[in-house]
């Protein structure tokens, strides 16, 4: 094992992470509500740490970092960013508890947007700006813009970028990994600014856009308000945030091609297709439920149930996780509706989690043809995306990615019933922390889990970095074959 290259990636992350936290300090002085002070001493906590680090590993030969080095710099590198990273919850006194300021800071990095922040309105602008920018970092991947900011990694970024990115591939629009983080993060940028422009133009402050734009296009669902979206209750800006979140839930990389001109990528990509035709029959599935029941109090308008149901909808698909109703209160089916949601997120190089749409378009083409075979047992039917043919150590991979993501929610959803969850807020938990989603079911709908177990809390933060780096790359680290030679 390379240890010092690990050792220097994980300082190089951490001084660039402190360069985030400086941002964060900034607004925290603009503002004046007492929370400078907590700033800068994790900064230089944080900077200082990152230093050592690096010139511990100043020596590493980058080029012979491997699969098993890019896994565990990955895993280790998003917990240790978590640790660091709740640190101005505790100095500050803003979280008083390690495991709910860790909890909050995993939530951020990876996403998920669960919360056990009881009153989020009394949070001064530091820490607020803090929690969004975390999951803007998080939405692309913090290892993505370290290797677009500090090209320093040499050969072993490959690995780094592979055991971080989401999907069941990892195509590549150039030649070297550091053009490809460069590109994505040129893209991100972009989207974020447009959608907080957007928004600003609304009834949100500078702020409050800022914040709701870097939270939507990560798909990581953090407020700066007690009352999320539904503060505003204003049809214009949760246009903008439906808008961004189903951005933030496709292929970045199509983006760049569509920037440059080329379009025709974005609307020929069939798991965009696929995905974007899911989300209307969920919506058009949601607004009947709504309709029929009558929203459950009676007497609601079609034009409130395509907006509520829409926004509720887009949100759970995308794993962004806002919500503007008590969406428990929809009734049972919709609680069917909200966990298939909860499954099949985003599409594979997005920022959402879930098994992604792409691996469910798999299973169901692979599905089909063995239909086919029963009446034409000698046929070569090989499974095509985008035209081309998808090998079978592809198609065996996804279905195996999907049977382990079904067998770790029955497994969590015991394991939280055992830690005195009822039935669905179980099941909603474990769905919603290893699909980055947020939102539960039953009294955590809201998606704060601060009465939940202190053991719970870990283990949920523990699927919460498993499904952020899809499963393998942090279980790998478990087997004991990984640690030999």
């Amino acid at each position: 094992m390379n240890w010092k290259f690990i050792i220097k990636s994980m300082g190089s992350i951490l001084i660039l992470e402190t360069v985030f936290l400086l941002m964060a300090t900034g607004i925290a002085f603009l503002y004046g509500d007492g929370d400078e002070t907590a700033f800068v001493i994790s900064s230089a906590i944080m900077g200082v740490t990152g230093l050592i680090l690096l010139l511990t590993g100043r020596r590493a030969n980058e080029y012979h970092a491997g699969r098993r080095e890019g896994m565990l710099t990955v895993s280790l590198i998003w917990v240790v960013l978590s640790f660091f990273g709740m640190l101005p919850f505790i100095v500050g006194g803003y979280i008083t508890d390690v495991t709910d300021a860790f909890f909050e800071t995993m939530s951020g990095y990876t996403t998920t947007g669960a919360t056990v922040v009881n009153n989020i309105d009394i949070l001064p602008h530091g820490i607020l700006f803090w929690r969004s920018l975390m999951q803007w970092q998080g939405g692309i991947g913090v290892i993505v813009f370290t290797v677009a900011l500090l090209p320093m990694f040499g050969g072993g970024a490959s690995y780094l970028y592979d055991s971080e990115t989401t999907g069941f591939s990892h195509d590549r629009f150039r030649p070297r990994v550091t053009e490809v983080a460069k590109r994505l993060s040129g893209v991100y940028i972009l989207l974020t600014v447009i959608s907080a422009l957007l928004l600003w133009a609304g009834p949100m402050d500078w702020f409050d856009a800022l914040n709701h734009a870097m939270s939507s296009i990560s798909t990581g669902g953090y407020s700066t308000r007690n009352a999320g979206v539904s503060f505003w209750n204003s049809p214009y800006t949760e246009f903008i945030l439906m808008l961004t979140m189903c951005l933030g839930s496709l292929k970045l990389p199509l983006f760049f091609f569509a920037l440059k001109g080329d379009v025709a990528q974005l609307r020929k990509d069939e798991e965009t297709r696929w995905f974007l035709f899911y989300i209307l029959i969920m919506i058009a599935l949601t607004i009947c439920v709504l309709i029929f029941n009558g929203y459950r109090n009676g007497n609601i308008d079609i034009l409130t149930s395509v907006r509520k149901g829409a926004f509720q909808v887009i949100s759970l698909a995308s794993t962004t996780g806002f919500t503007t109703v008590d969406y428990v209160e929809w009734g049972q089916f919709f609680w069917l509706i909200a966990v298939i949601l909860m499954m099949i997120c985003g599409c594979g190089g997005s920022t959402s989690g879930g098994i992604k749409m792409g691996r469910a378009m798999l299973i169901i083409k692979n599905m089909l043809n063995e239909f086919r075979k029963q009446t034409h047992p000698t046929a070569i039917l090989p499974v095509r995306v985008n035209g081309r043919a998808v090998s079978q150590e592809t198609i065996h991979r996804v279905h195996v990615f999907v049977i382990v993501y079904l067998l770790i929610i029955v497994f969590s959803w015991a394991l939280l019933l055992a830690c005195g969850l009822t039935f669905d807020e179980a099941l909603g938990t474990a769905m919603t922390a290893i699909s980055n989603v947020g939102p539960s079911l039953g009294l955590l709908e809201s998606g704060n889990m601060y009465d939940i177990p202190i053991f719970a809390k870990w283990y949920v933060a523990f699927l919460m970095i498993v499904g952020r780096l899809e499963i393998f790359t942090v279980l790998t680290l478990l087997l004991p074959g990984f640690w030999k030679r």
